[in-house]
C-alpha cells in the first residue's frame, strides 16, 4: 500500500500514541521523576513521530532510512528509561503504565524495522527521483512478479518449478 501522508502510516500513528501516553504519564502530579527525567523521556517519546515525518517528507529512499533508524533509536531510548523506571523506588504505582509503554514503544522499533528492511530491498530511489520512465518500469516489474506467481501456483505441487521457488 502507498501513502500519500505520514499521518496516514501505522508506524506513525503508533508512535504518535507512544508519545500521547508517555506524557499522560509524566504530566500525572504523583509522577516521582525529576524534571530532567520528564524532559528526557518526552523528547525521546516525541522524537520517534518526528524522525518518521520528516523522513516521509524528505523524498529520497536514503534520507527517509537515515530518518527511519534514529526513530528506532529514539524508541529503543523510551523502552531504555521504562526499564530504568520500572528498577526505580517510588514507580511501582506506574508499573501498569510503564509495561504498556513499552509495548508500544518496541511495537514503533518492529515496524520501523520491517519497514526499513523493505526500503532497503527495493529498487526506488524515492519520490524524488520518480518520473513516468521510473514509475512505468516499477509497474511492468511488479506486474511481472505477480503474473510469475500466479502461474507457478497454477502448476501441480510436485512440479519442478514450484519446487524450486521454495
Amino acid at each position: 500500500m502507498t501513502y500519500a501522508r505520514f499521518e496516514d502510516l501505522p508506524v506513525w500513528q503508533e508512535a504518535i500514541r507512544l508519545a500521547d501516553e508517555v506524557y499522560t504519564m509524566t504530566e500525572n502530579r504523583d509522577f516521582p521523576g525529576s524534571r530532567s527525567l520528564r524532559d528526557q523521556i518526552e523528547r525521546a517519546a516525541l522524537s520517534v513521530s518526528n524522525n518518521i515525518a520528516e523522513g516521509f517528507e524528505r523524498g529520497t529512499t536514503n534520507e527517509l532510512l537515515a530518518f527511519l533508524y534514529i526513530a528506532r533509536g529514539s524508541a529503543g531510548e523510551v523502552r531504555s528509561m521504562l526499564c530504568c523506571l520500572e528498577r526505580r523506588l517510588g514507580f511501582g504505582n506506574f508499573k501498569s503504565q510503564i509495561s504498556n509503554l513499552k509495548l508500544i514503544a518496541e511495537s514503533c522499533s518492529k515496524q520501523l524495522r520491517g519497514w526499513a528492511d523493505h526500503l532497503q530491498n527495493s529498487d526506488i530511489r524515492g519520490q524524488r527521483h520518480l518520473n513516468e520512465k521510473t514509475r512505468s518500469q516499477y509497474r511492468s516489474k511488479n506486474d511481472a512478479e505477480e503474473l510469475q506467481k500466479e502461474i507457478l501456483a497454477m502448476l501441480p505441487p510436485d512440479h519442478p518449478l514450484r519446487k524450486a521457488e521454495k
